[in-house]
């Protein structure tokens, strides 16, 4: 029997299974369709195959990071969660992953990456909090700046900046999508019957962190939970695939046990930290060697290609000893 897939994912909080939308999007997805994948749940994106997260390493050794990507995989594995859909259905459900993708995801952005108060106090302090040093101190930014260009690149304006007139426009375009999300849904338990599909992973992925994270600015989740399906819809999904961090209270998270698929809790975890650190510190340096951030004086490279002979070195020994 073939070695099952490997989908490497950001931990979870706020009781929610990860914290990041792609990953939730994709642990959705797996869990309606039953694909027998082995979870790694990491906070170092590093120690992903493919530099970031989500990340699924097929049993070809094959790394895929988009989840339509992913879902695309697993499809061809026939796990397939929309296999009962019709043609209307289907074309249904790109319509509206391709409305999310517009009109939520880049409000979901701005929320939790650019909003001054949202950033510092919960995405930059969890992320930071989670990492391991020395990557706490520079990778929260360098993904807020990742997030800033996925944000540009969807509003199709390279020289976007952020600011009142900015937030308002998002979060109405934000607002009028989780409307026809709710209409659509309607009281339905999932947007096409009752078995979820590959847009209920889209919605819950989406929908999941306004709904449970706590943000200083939450007018983005004030919204989401005046419609009463959309918040039961999310709340429904935890509670029937991912019970345990659906019913865990903030307290206990961090005193919670370690999953079996984590390699992060495993025996000789400091030596791992230790090594995993080193390794970054060395990363870092080789970058700025090679950037030409820090340079070898040439006055140096004499004595470092020129040891000094060991048999002078005791010459003057014995003579000191004389």
């Amino acid at each position: 029997m073939a070695a099952p897939d490997e989908l490497f994912c950001w931990e979870g909080d706020w009781g929610l299974p990860s914290v990041s939308t792609d990953c939730l999007v994709v642990l959705a997805y797996a869990q309606f369709a039953g694909a027998p994948l082995k979870l790694r749940k990491i906070c170092n994106p590093w120690r992903s195959p493919g530099g970031s997260l989500p990340a699924l390493r097929t049993n070809q050794n094959e790394t895929l990071s988009r989840p339509s990507d992913i879902i695309i995989h697993l499809r061809k594995q026939k796990f397939n969660a929309d296999f009962d859909l019709s043609a209307k259905e289907g074309a249904d459900s790109l319509a509206f992953i391709s409305l999310l993708e517009e009109k939520l995801m880049p409000a979901l952005i701005y929320t939790f990456w650019v909003e001054p108060k949202n950033f510092v106090e919960v995405t930059r302090r969890w992320y930071a909090e989670h990492m391991m040093f020395p990557l706490n101190f520079f990778l929260p930014g360098r993904m807020q700046s990742r997030q800033l260009e996925k944000l540009r690149l969807l509003r199709g304006d390279e020289h976007l900046e952020a600011g009142e007139e900015l937030e308002k426009e998002l979060y109405r375009d934000a607002a009028e999508c989780m409307n026809l999300l709710s209409q659509r849904l309607g009281s339905h338990k999932f947007f096409f019957g009752d078995s979820p599909s590959s847009l209920d992973a889209y919605v819950f992925g989406h929908l999941a962190p306004i709904l449970k994270c706590r943000l200083p600015n939450g007018k983005l989740q004030q919204h989401l939970k005046s419609l009463d399906n959309l918040s039961d819809f999310c709340s429904n999904i935890l509670l029937l695939y991912f019970p345990r961090d659906g019913r865990e209270p903030p307290a206990q998270k961090a005193a919670a046990a370690p999953e079996a698929g984590d390699f992060d809790n495993v025996p000789n975890k400091r030596r791992k930290q230790f090594l995993s650190a080193l390794f970054a510190l060395g990363a870092m340096l080789s970058y700025a060697l090679l950037t030409g951030m820090v340079s070898i004086q040439h006055g140096h490279q004499e004595a470092l290609e020129e040891p000094p002979d060991p048999e002078h070195i005791g010459a003057h020994e014995e003579e000191g000893d004389g």
